[in-house]
């Protein structure tokens, strides 16, 4: 009863110009993810294609890997990678929890690469054949848990988002559309939002969905406005099961009610471990190191290619040190 009286008073805030009569529905959705039994999560990093973006993705899916378990010991933590983020392992592990989730619990899916789209459906990029949106869809739609969030971060995500969406289900893609076919970097202010206690904006010690999403819209729109670029992702979020998705959740579009109640993950022991003064060196590190292979990137055509591959070769050795020792 505490819970639910508390959850109506924060429905207040984004909602209040939204239909009476269509509140009871919307309870329905939301309540149980408060007092749910359980979370099954599951990250998956798909085909670099190139040196620095294979250790890049396999690092953003590590750190996810250990924040979830440090700070959800209980939860269900699985996390593919490199050669065994293969379709058939991504089906089987689907599978897996549809066996063994329950109407109440949620479902946690992340995905980390690169993705594409041909006009007719959005494929995530894995060893092997490629798992299209439909497919996925197809393997959650088995799965009895009610409470669902998909963050896809790859390139061409926002193609995803009619394939994913569905009453109860928040999708959030990296890009707007699947015409947004650069490397994204929605993954790492993603990762950087479960890990940073600013991300708390109401301050309940939990990250839900919707703060966590619009941590790292903010931050990545503040990445390209630092490098003056023109940006060429916008991530979106999508939780009606009937839109198109928005980068501003709110009342007049009727998005985020959803995403505001789901918790992605409780601060405890991770607000513990960014308050180690060794540990946010070495994040701090990190973010410098790929922002610096970001910018190398970005002047490869204007420079010398053997003083571009020994500058690269530089960042991914020291990359790796750091990632390793964040890994301990």
């Amino acid at each position: 009863m505490a819970a639910a009286q508390e959850m109506g008073s924060d429905m207040n805030w984004p909602f209040m110009n939204v239909n009476q009569r269509k509140w009871p529905a919307l309870l329905l959705l939301i309540a149980p993810a408060v007092l749910r039994a359980d979370t099954f999560y599951l990250t998956i990093a798909g085909l670099g294609g190139e040196p620095e973006y294979e250790q890049r993705f396999e690092g953003w899916a590590k750190d996810l890997d250990k924040l979830l378990k440090t700070a959800e010991p209980a939860a269900h933590v699985d996390t593919l990678m490199g050669s065994a983020a293969v379709k058939t392992a991504i089906e089987a592990k689907l599978r897996d929890i549809a066996a063994h989730a329950k109407p109440d619990d949620s479902v946690i899916l992340m995905l980390i690469g690169h993705g594409s789209y041909d006009e007719t459906d959005y494929k995530f990029n894995i060893p092997g054949p490629d798992i299209t949106a439909t497919e996925i869809a197809n393997l959650l739609d088995r799965i009895p848990a009610k409470h669902q969030l998909v963050v896809n971060m790859t390139s061409s995500s926002g193609a995803s988002l009619v394939s994913l969406e569905r009453p109860g289900r928040i999708v959030i893609t990296a890009t707007k559309s699947g015409t947004e076919k650069n490397i994204t970097y929605f993954a790492r202010y993603w990762v950087e939002a479960l890990r940073d206690p600013a991300a708390d904006s109401d301050k309940n010690e939990t990250i839900s969905a919707l703060e966590a999403f619009k941590y790292a819209e903010e931050k990545t729109a503040k990445f390209f406005e630092s490098q003056n670029r023109l940006a060429t992702e916008h991530p979106m979020i999508e939780d009606s099961g009937k839109g198109e998705g928005t980068r501003a959740p709110g009342p007049e579009n009727g998005e985020g009610l959803v995403a505001s109640h789901f918790t992605v993950l409780h601060l405890g022991a991770v607000a513990a471990e960014i308050n180690d003064p060794a540990k946010l060196k070495l994040l701090k590190r990190k973010e410098e190191l790929e922002q610096s292979i970001d910018e190398l990137k970005y002047r490869k055509a204007s420079m010398d290619y053997n003083e571009y591959r020994k500058q690269l070769a530089g960042y991914l050795v020291e990359l790796a040190q750091v990632q390793e020792a964040l890994d301990k």
